[in-house]
């Protein structure tokens, strides 16, 4: 890190000199000119990393940002691994959503492949992150980059990579290409055509549309009537488009947040599970009256997450945000009904309940560190989810989490439900009477401060808690070890005794930092054993009043 203020503006200048981009250009210029020495030593730090999420951050000049620069290296590098691989002929399909700069990193990334010798293709326009998923095995590329930051802040862009077989990237590929990125020395030696890509049309899209067909049952019940908002992404035409050929009503969709816009100007955080982030959908609902309106769906921007919501009547919204947990507990239940075969898969951090059901229904069942780049690659895999909203239906088609098909299979058990006078929250209430009440929360902490999030963890290492909510840790495993299962990750899972006086029967927390976002994040879960539906509510009760409890000691445990 450079500390020097001389050193600083020549590193500063150095990069200047071969930023391609004149918007980046200017914003460094300024900087220099005015020895903004505390800004550029923030720009000047290090390097933006490349890992198992590609990159992700805020947009920028300098190494520590999103900017040409860095995506230019990054794609470069990317190629260099390809062709250590034997793949340098190959085809890479490129995808983009419609934040700042997504076209130009798009582009940029492009021309690099052409310029190494590969064969390169973009997608028509700015199209969800599950087409490009599909396109990569539907094209039998050889890689695929998606550019998107997904769910972060409007200052925000992120590249993605899969590899052919439609995954993300994991271990060890994402090190040998963040070393062929760390090679590269100048941009003058990265060769960028400005022509030599092909620019796909629409039927890779139509391809990815029939294949959404596939995740319905023909025949079923189509009647559900969907408020829906792609929250000022990409989702809304490919979502329409799918309903339409599924034949389902065309969803009203909330007019505020209906067309793309990189500024997502009526949030705070582009992100259904934020708070706020629901209520414009809310209001939609609202206003359609309680008859007119069944679920309620959103998608994230680059709509590979769904969001689903209730009807809650005496709440002030009116409407409930079903937890991740329970939409991915509702599909499991309804792809069991449809005989589905095949392996359900979860990660660490979402509920237990799937391992429950998969095993009601003598099905192999899976878990892995979080995230769809390990669970896309569980063998036999025929459904994945994970609590942040991500569900993954239809793994032959796209090996990722897709919110276009998550969101036509729960309007198709909607409808279904509907049929016979019932709805999701009876599911949910079905589940809970044959399986435990399987409550789920979350204590989430954003930082500034990245180094309260590592002080975080260092504290609950260094004196781990013995009790949480007056419950016992019989169990605490450091994910840093690895288990027999599981390669290393930065986390703590805690497994809790019950107590029968308490009527719980058990409790988990898994403590983690984020990968995607300065968050620390500690998963909860109370399970509750349910003897009859009069009971449910005494249950509910008894869980959230335990999950508030270990919340507040887990709290001080850590320090946050």
């Amino acid at each position: 890190m450079a500390t020097d203020p001389a050193e600083l503006i020549h590193r500063a200048q150095a990069w200047l000199a071969e930023d391609p981009d004149p918007e980046t250009r200017d914003e460094l210029s300024k900087l220099i000119e005015a020895e903004d020495t505390d800004e550029l030593a923030a720009r000047f730090a290090g390097t933006l990393q490349f890992g198992t999420a590609g990159l992700r951050g805020e947009l920028g000049a300098g190494p520590m940002r999103m900017n040409r620069s860095v995506v230019i290296r990054a794609a470069a590098g990317l190629a260099a691994y390809l062709k250590a691989q034997g793949d340098g002929s190959g085809l890479v399909v490129i995808g983009y959503d419609a934040r700042h700069k997504s076209a130009d990193f798009a582009r940029d990334t492009a021309a690099v492949m052409v310029g190494a010798g590969l064969r390169a293709a973009v997608l028509p326009r700015p199209l969800p992150t599950p087409v490009l998923a599909f396109a990569i095995r539907h094209l039998g590329a050889v890689a695929g980059v998606e550019v998107t930051a997904s769910h972060n802040p409007p200052r925000d862009n992120g590249y993605k990579v899969y590899l052919g077989d439609g995954s993300q990237i994991v271990p060890p590929a994402d090190g040998e290409i963040a070393a062929e990125i760390a090679a590269v020395r100048s941009l003058a030696d990265v060769p960028r055509p400005e022509a030599g890509w092909e620019t796909l049309d629409e039927t890779v899209l139509d391809a990815y549309l029939a294949r959404t067909d596939a995740v319905l049952t023909p025949g079923s019940p189509r009647d559900t009537k969907v408020v829906y908002t792609p929250m000022h992404g990409v989702g809304r035409d490919t979502l329409v488009a799918a309903f339409a050929r599924a034949g389902f009503p065309a969803p009203t969709v909330v007019a505020e947040q209906a067309e793309p816009d990189p500024d997502f100007p009526t949030v705070a955080f582009p992100n259904p599970e934020e708070p706020g982030a629901m209520d414009l959908a809310f209001a939609t609902a609202r206003d359609r009256g309680a008859s007119g309106v069944d679920i309620v769906i959103a998608n994230d921007p680059d709509a590979d997450r769904c969001a689903v919501a209730v009807p809650a009547p005496g709440t002030p919204d009116g409407w409930r945000m079903l937890r991740g947990d329970e939409v991915g507990a509702l599909l499991a239940a309804h792809l069991v009904s449809k005989r589905a075969s095949g392996t359900f898969a979860t990660t660490i951090v979402s509920s237990q309940l799937m391992s429950r059901i998969a095993a009601g229904a003598s099905l192999p069942y899976e878990e892995t560190l979080t995230g769809f780049k390990w669970l896309a690659r569980v063998d036999g895999l025929r459904y994945a989810f994970e609590e942040a909203l991500g569900y993954c239906v239809d793994p032959e088609g796209v090996r990722d989490k897709d919110g276009i098909t998550a969101a036509l299979l729960i309007t198709e058990l909607a409808a279904e439900l509907k049929q016979s006078g019932r709805t999701l929250t009876d599911l949910l209430d079905d589940l809970a009477l044959e399986f435990g009440l399987h409550a789920t929360d979350q204590l989430s902490v954003r930082v500034e401060d990245l180094s309260l999030i590592a002080d975080a963890m260092h504290r609950l290492r260094a004196q781990p808690p013995t009790a949480l909510a007056g419950l016992s840790v019989t169990r605490a495993d450091d994910l840093n070890r690895g288990t027999e299962t599981l390669p290393p990750t930065d986390g703590l899972r805690y497994y809790l005794s019950g107590s029968p006086e308490a009527g719980i029967e058990a409790a988990r927390v898994v403590v983690r930092p984020s990968g995607t976002e300065p968050k620390l994040k500690c998963y909860l879960e109370v399970v509750v054993p349910v003897a009859s539906a009069e009971a449910l509510p005494e249950a509910r009760t008894k869980a959230d009043t335990t999950l508030a409890s270990i919340k507040a000691d887990l709290s001080e445990a850590a320090g946050i």
